[in-house]
Order: structure tokens, then sequence, then C-alpha cells
């Protein structure tokens, strides 16, 4: 069916449409027909093409569907995690690596399905992840990954993460939780050629993501950089996250991490990379230069003290700046509309409040995280594109007395979509994820959260 969404009380069009002429021409709201969005209807208009059914969008702020690029799922079964409070990154993944060799095929199923569903609800219609665990008993981890994913109705970006540096060898994690280079690639392969799809439209995507310069081994990035271009998938990995793992890479690599980067093959435009905060005036120029994608994951790098991303100068640089809500052992929740409120306040802190604006937070959680991950069919509110969207209603009291509607948003602080619409088709309505039973995905996950404790 070919739906026009009508008269939205406002619009966020990406930064190039955001002019008088832009706005305008979307004033009258946006029509959909089956994926993919066909007019934008100026205001005061009616629709040109066709339409067989209506919504009233007259009390809803509309977003394209926003983007969440870096994330860890099975971290929800150990948020807030007694042993783990008020450490720094090193000693933090110190107490949670045991833990998380403890993960099951039920575990991974069902932390994947609380997370995507909870990303959902935030207005995320695109839930990357970086599962980067793989204890004996859950080798076929992504396999699962896509069957909670479809479940939910998101598009998935998932990332087959691995761990082969560990700690008898120098590296961080401990030996149970590492496998060998060649299963490695092994399972990369596999997992491209059975899941990632890349054309227009796609429900799932892969990329091939080593964990971080103190877990996996010099020979491993390169081999994993070959392989994904001769598949033609993107690369991911934690980047200049901390102090510690800059002084990690100047010790065993004798290099800074942008210099590790570039000598493994990884300084070029189809690599995003999660964190990038410590970088100095010469590697951003470098970054920009190379178009390489940083996520930005504010709330994490907040809890865990780590410091500051500086997007401006990124962006400034050439660089591609997303939103990631990182892992729920360290950001401690995946919402991604109260992500991009985080990114807006922390940047302001840095750079003033008038160069950084709701519209910054807005591009750098849709247009921004597509770019990351490789899609151009997504993260905007034009003809053509995919019609991934999320409606925000103004009705609690947070946002009484608001004057700006899209400002209101961030400023205010929405949580909760009051309808997210993914490929075309509506799977939140009036705040409620449909076709799922929250209280018994509730039940199962402190079960599996139990079970993992106790390991």
């Amino acid at each position: 069916m070919k739906t026009w969404i009508k008269n939205p009380l406002a619009i966020y069009l990406d930064d190039d449409n955001q002019g008088v002429q832009g706005i305008q021409n979307a004033k009258g709201g946006i029509v959909i027909d089956q994926a993919k969005i066909i007019e934008l209807v100026a205001g005061g208009n009616t629709p040109v093409a066709d339409y067989d059914e209506v919504f009233d969008a007259s009390e809803h702020v509309v977003l394209p569907g926003l983007i969440n690029t870096h994330h860890h799922f099975y971290q929800t079964l150990t948020r807030a995690y007694p042993d783990a409070l008020n450490k720094e990154l090193f000693p933090w993944l110190k107490s949670l690596y045991p833990v998380w060799a403890g993960l099951t095929k039920e575990m991974i199923h069902v932390s994947t399905r609380l997370a995507a569903t909870e990303l959902l609800l935030s207005g995320c219609t695109t839930a990357g992840d970086h599962h980067y665990v793989f204890p004996e008993a859950v080798r076929e981890a992504l396999d699962i990954q896509v069957d909670a994913i479809q479940q939910v109705g998101v598009r998935g970006a998932l990332t087959r993460g691995s761990m082969s540096l560990g700690e008898d060898e120098g590296g961080l994690p401990p030996c149970n939780t590492i496998q060998t280079e060649d299963a490695i690639l092994s399972d990369c392969e596999r997992v491209i050629d059975q899941f990632h799809d890349a054309s227009d439209g796609s429900m799932m995507t892969v990329a091939l993501a080593p964990c971080s310069p103190f877990s996996v081994t010099e020979d491993l990035m390169k081999n994993t950089a070959v392989l994904a271009r001769e598949k033609g998938v993107r690369l991911h990995t934690h980047l200049a996250e901390t102090f510690d793992e800059n002084d990690f890479c100047i010790k065993v690599f004798g290099v800074r991490p942008v210099d590790y980067l570039e000598r493994v093959g990884w300084l070029a435009d189809d690599v995003w990379l999660a964190h990038g905060i410590h970088f100095n005036d010469e590697e951003i120029q470098r970054l920009g230069k190379a178009g390489v994608g940083i996520t930005h994951c504010p709330s994490s790098n907040m809890v865990l003290g780590s410091g500051q991303c500086r997007t401006l100068e990124l962006e400034q640089a050439g660089a591609v700046v997303g939103l990631g809500v990182d892992g729920s052992a360290s950001a401690d929740c995946s919402n991604l509309i109260q992500e991009a409120r985080q990114a807006m306040l922390l940047q302001r802190l840095r750079y003033g409040s008038a160069k950084v604006t709701h519209i910054d937070a807005f591009r750098w959680a849709s247009k921004g995280s597509a770019a990351c991950i490789g899609r151009n069919d997504i993260g905007d509110i034009a003809v053509g594109k995919q019609a991934d969207l999320a409606l925000f209603k103004l009705d609690e009291l947070r946002f009484s007395g608001a004057g700006d509607p899209l400002a209101a948003l961030l400023l205010c602080g929405a949580h909760t979509a009051d309808r997210v619409m993914v490929a075309g088709e509506w799977k939140v309505k009036d705040g409620e994820v449909l076709d799922c039973d929250i209280d018994r995905l509730l039940v199962q996950h402190e079960q599996a959260r139990r079970k993992l404790a106790l390991t």
C-alpha cells in the first residue's frame, strides 16, 4: 500500500535540505510506496502520487530512522556489573572478560533480541553490533544474532569480531576467550558468504572487525583486511579509545595507533573506527584525507572516563562521524535518541554551545552513521531512499512549553519513539513494539543474566 504520512509537526531533512526551500518541500509530509520514499509533499499541498492510506503526523516530529554503528549486544547481560563499577577501560575489561567467557547460545540470542528491541523503541532502524567473544560453546555467534535480529525486524549491520592475542602473548584477554587466526578467517569468510547482502534495501550486512590493537595480532589485522577487500565488505575496530591503548601500541608495535592502522593497511575509506578519541592534529588530517569513519560513543566515553572525541575537527578534515551506543556494560543502555542528546551535550563542552547544535547530533545519528557502515540508501529522508522513519510525540511533561519541536527532542530529552517504520512497515505503534511480548523477553533476559553471573 501507498501511505501518506501527512503534515508532520516537524521533520528533519539532511543538511543540504535544511534551508527554507527544503523545509517547505516536506511540510506536507512523505509518501511511502512499498519500502521506499516516493514523494516529499510541499506544505499545503496534497501528494501528486496516488495513495491508499493516510497517517496524520500533525503531532509527530519525523526523523530518518536512526542508525547505530557500534554496540556489543551481549553486554546487556552485564549492565552495572558490581566488579566492574568505577573502573577505566583496561581494568574494566579484565573484570568482565572471565564473565563473558561463559556466554551460551541462548544468552547471545536473548541479549541480541533485547538490545535490538531497546534500540528500535528509541527510533533506531538499523542496529549495528560488534561481537568479538567466541567461547567454545558459541563459535557460530553471528548465526544466532542474525536469527534474533530478523525476529525483531530491524536492519542488521553485524561485524564479525575477533580476538587472537591472549594474555600469554602480551594481550589483554584471557586465553579462553581467543581463537586461532585460521579459525577466525575461516568463519569470517563463511558468515560473509552466508549473510552479507550488498543490495539496495538490504536488511543484513556483515563487516569484519578484529577487536582492538590489544587483543589481536598484527598479522590478523593485515589478513582480515585482505579478506574483507576480496569479499567487498567493510572493516571495523576499536582505536584510540584511551591513553592506555595508545601506550600499548607504542610499547608493543613501536608506533601510535594511526601509524599502526596505516602499517596494517587499514587507513582507508572502507574502515570505520569505534571511539577515536586520542588523535593528535596530524593524525586527524591523515584520517580525514583517507576518508576513515569514526563512531562517537559519548555515554560510554563518559562512564569509563575515556575522553572526548574531536568530532568537528574530524569532519572538517574529511572523516565521517557517526554515533554508537557502545556496549551496555559501559554505556548501560541501548537508546540512540538519548545517545544523540549525549553527543550534543558532550561536544558542547569541547566546542561551545554555538558550534554544536541538535542538527549536528541528528546528522551524526543518521546520514553520518549510514556513511560509516557504507550505506547510501538509508539515513536520509529523500525520494528514492528506504522508508525507515522514527516519529516522536511531544506529549510528555518534559516537552511542555517547547517552542522548537525538532530541537526539543534533544534539549528536553526524548527517549521513546511513538512510531517506527522499517522498510515501509510499522514496527512500533503507540510506543509499543508490534508482535513482541516484552514481559516474556524481560523474564528470559533476567534468567540469562543470573545464569551468566554464576559462571
